[in-house]
């Protein structure tokens, strides 16, 4: 079994780990590779026949997850979100990329469902928190209500038909930084799938997990979270975890998380990590986030909705 960890490095590592030999007498070889991604690590771990086929596989699929970082980075100027933001309250209706749209669909409809602890026009908030973190210093009060009162999952209106979208209020800023790298992982995995008929994998994006098929050999992956919570799996499940572990402003006897909560325009104060075990990542990403800032009623409803474990 595999302990699977970030490397921590700033390169391309490509390991060539173990072989196994199938029932058909067909060997199949562990690799690793990992490149800086999304800001973050992203990690795979599978099964080929070859090193050639291993590598093109890699470089396919961290091709996937960086084209999606230019859809999705609010960090990026030139950015495909970015550019959107630009457009808030402009009265246009803007033409967006399958991807884009279809994340802005799943966004909008678990807004709903949240009741709007999960809220993808929560950028003011998350530029102006973005600061404070990084300064270690607190925001201007009057700052935050101006930044809060531009979020509103409302405001930002679908047209199916022509697959535009339209910003209503001036100032709006998106952030899809609670799904994007979820659907990251979910897209590198299905690229090892569907272009080069690899199935035994897991794919590691700064934490956010995909567990396809196990190895050859039928062993289970041993999977270690945030909460160092050891967790075995055979198969098909991901796995995201959201908290302040790494990010965070420390204020007058209090911890701001870097992760806010939509009504008030603050970080979350309770330390806690949860973890969500889904079908995909793309929802386990979004439920951990909106797990951490949700009421608990929002919680029941949305546990009794989606097949999901909960670890805190």
């Amino acid at each position: 079994m595999m302990k699977l960890k970030m490397s921590g490095t700033g390169f391309l590592i490509f390991l060539f780990l173990t072989c196994h030999i199938s029932g058909a007498q067909e060997t199949w070889c562990k690799f690793r590779r990992t490149a800086p991604l999304m800001g973050t690590d992203f990690s795979l771990t599978f099964y080929a026949s070859s090193s050639e086929l291993a590598a093109r596989a890699a470089a396919a699929a961290f091709e996937r997850v960086e084209q999606l970082n230019q859809i999705f980075s609010d960090y990026l100027e030139d950015s495909e979100v970015t550019k959107l933001s630009a457009t808030a309250g402009s009265g246009r209706r803007i033409a967006v990329s399958n991807d884009l749209w279809y994340l802005l669909k799943y966004a909008k409809r678990l807004s709903r469902q949240s009741g709007g602890a999960f809220d993808i026009t929560i950028g003011p908030l998350t530029k102006l928190w973005r600061r404070g973190v990084r300064q270690q210093e607190y925001p201007d009060a009057a700052k935050i209500a101006r930044a809060r009162a531009l979020v509103n999952h409302r405001w930002v209106k679908l047209y199916p038909r022509q697959k535009k979208v339209k910003l209503k209020k001036p100032g709006m800023r998106l952030d899809f930084g609670g799904i994007a790298k979820g659907y990251a992982v979910d897209q590198a995995y299905e690229v090892l799938e569907q272009r080069f008929g690899i199935t035994s994998a897991i794919i590691d994006g700064g934490g956010d997990l995909f567990i396809a098929a196990p190895p050859p050999d039928g062993s289970s992956w041993e999977i270690k979270n945030i909460n160092s919570t050891s967790i075995s799996a055979q198969h098909y499940r991901a796995m995201a975890s959201s908290g302040d572990t790494y990010r965070y402003l420390q204020w007058q006897g209090k911890r701001y998380s870097h992760i806010l909560e939509p009504s008030s325009g603050l970080g979350k104060v309770d330390s806690s990590v949860v973890t969500v075990i889904a079908s995909n990542t793309t929802l386990a990403d979004a439920l951990a986030t909106t797990f951490t800032v949700a009421s608990e009623a929002v919680k029941k409803k949305l546990k009794k909705k989606y097949d999901i474990e909960i670890i805190n």
